[in-house]
């Protein structure tokens, strides 16, 4: 039995977005991309640019009342930004999704894997989160939201060496075995 809702969380560069849409397809459900939502709160275009316009402390409060809102909450596949679990007040909403029926699966890519496939991405539409260039800080950022993305998944997808395809068939299998814990 599917659960009621799947929630993925990850890096940037993971497929949360790709898959998300892929996964909500495969399923016939809908797809909701928290960063859009989140980006519509603060009346911005992208993510990046509410980011850019307000800086990242007001977009991390924006995101964790966009994960409360109705939108989210009832997604049948919610793709998390890559920060939203370092938000204050993120990890007692998305436990509360799982209380709810939600699973969380963090689709976990090492930084080889990320910044190859950030590479082929418009960088200027990812604003720095540490500072340094883009590609720079994806090591220091899987270090420091590796082992918290782990603590709160309900199951762990392997991205490394994975076509998308691949991948979407790793996360329908995942999230159809029933919870071990």
């Amino acid at each position: 039995m599917l659960p009621k809702q799947i929630i993925l969380l990850g890096l940037r560069g993971s497929g949360k977005s790709t898959l998300g849409k892929l996964l909500a397809a495969r399923l016939i459900t809908d797809f909701v991309d928290l960063d859009f939502v989140t980006a519509g709160l603060l009346g911005a275009a992208s993510a990046a640019d509410a980011i850019r316009a307000g800086g990242l402390p007001g977009f991390r409060e924006a995101e964790v009342r966009a994960l409360q809102m109705p939108r989210s909450t009832g997604a049948g596949v919610l793709a998390l930004g890559g920060g939203t679990p370092t938000a204050h007040g993120a990890i007692p909403a998305l436990l509360t999704l799982r209380t709810r029926g939600a699973r969380l699966v963090y689709l976990r890519g090492g930084p080889s894997t990320l910044r190859a496939r950030l590479s082929t991405t418009d960088l200027d539409a990812r604003p720095s989160l540490t500072g340094a260039p883009v590609l720079e800080e994806i090591d220091r950022l899987f270090a420091e939201r590796d082992p918290l993305y782990r603590s709160l998944a309900d199951n762990v997808v392997e991205i490394d060496g994975r076509t998308v395809e691949e991948s979407l068939d790793d996360i329908a299998a995942a999230v159809r075995k029933p919870l071990v814990k």
